[in-house]
């Protein structure tokens, strides 16, 4: 599918223009690509990296025009790995972009383009590079939102394992950073090499800021899910620690009573007690004496 629209905002019924334009191609198909190589003089390294599957973000400067394909995560709200990429083409007055599916900053964008101040080619650049780290803005704020779940959950539930919860994420944040790192490598590349006003640079150099400020982000809820790893193994291991204390109590109260039983249950003739006539009923008091005084010690004292 290939649409284009004017920079000026007005939609296009694209028959091969070159300036002034928006030409936007997803899922091409061969023919649909030989008008794209008709019309634009398409570097054949760019237009190689733009269409391989699952190819990472990189620019580069080609003496016919300037590069970036980038990638960022296709539903980032639901915190889902799937991604997506686009690849921009820019050149002196118009832009290319290709894509399998479009994706969500270029569709935002799309309905911006005569207006809001995006009337040129490197203004359109822009809005797609500045949207797309959005993206992963919205991702971490989701990821945030994750982590304060779990880490209600493992102070309000002491019998909750988030422990497989903590490395999905922590593997979702890996791919984020990975991505974040190269996207930003990508735009730094870009606003070294392509040619603009110094207006442009400076959106250019936005768009880099934006994605270390994100992958800051993302470091410290990586370092934040470690820190809820080790609270929650703390908190296991704390009560681990009660479990054992009560039930050292409680062999502790029983082995006083175990001592008792084991004197009168002696096969010696002569006990006084076992003559006695109440002698059962004595050596149940002293049970119950023994354990309750020890029962109410170890209370006493935090113990139990």
């Amino acid at each position: 599918m290939i649409r284009a629209k004017t920079l000026s905002g007005t939609d296009l019924d694209w028959q091969g223009e070159t300036e002034g334009v928006w030409v936007d191609a997803q899922a091409v198909t061969e023919p649909e690509l030989a008008r794209l190589r008709s019309a634009f003089p398409l570097n054949r390294l760019a237009l190689e990296d733009a269409l391989e599957r699952g190819h990472w973000s990189r620019a580069e400067a080609y003496p016919e025009h300037a590069f970036i394909t980038i990638r960022s995560f296709a539903q980032p709200v639901e915190c889902e790995e799937f991604t997506e990429r686009v690849s921009l083409f820019l050149f002196a007055g118009s832009v290319l972009t290709l894509s399998s599916g479009g994706t969500r900053a270029l569709e935002a964008v799309w309905t911006l383009v005569g207006r809001e101040s995006v009337n040129t080619a490197p203004e359109v650049v822009y809005e797609l590079l500045d949207q797309t780290a959005d993206t992963f803005f919205v991702l971490a704020d989701a990821l945030e939102l994750r982590v304060e779940e779990l880490e209600e959950r493992v102070f309000t539930n002491v019998r909750a394992n988030p422990v497989g919860q903590v490395f999905d994420l922590k593997h979702l944040l890996a791919q984020a950073r990975r991505l974040g790192g190269d996207a930003r490598e990508a735009v730094a590349l870009f606003a070294r090499h392509a040619d603009g006003t110094a207006a442009d640079l400076v959106r250019y150099r936005d768009v880099q800021d934006s994605f270390s400020r994100v992958s800051s982000r993302l470091d410290g809820l990586r370092d934040f899910l470690t820190s809820l790893l080790d609270l929650h193994l703390n908190l296991q291991s704390q009560r681990m620690n009660e479990v054992m204390r009560t039930l050292t109590a409680v062999s502790v109260i029983f082995l006083p009573l175990t001592f008792l039983a084991g004197v009168w249950g002696m096969n010696f003739h002569l006990i006084p007690e076992l003559s006695w006539r109440y002698g059962y009923a004595f050596a149940w008091g002293s049970f119950l004496l023994v354990g309750g005084l020890l029962a109410y010690y170890f209370k006493r004292r935090g113990w139990w």
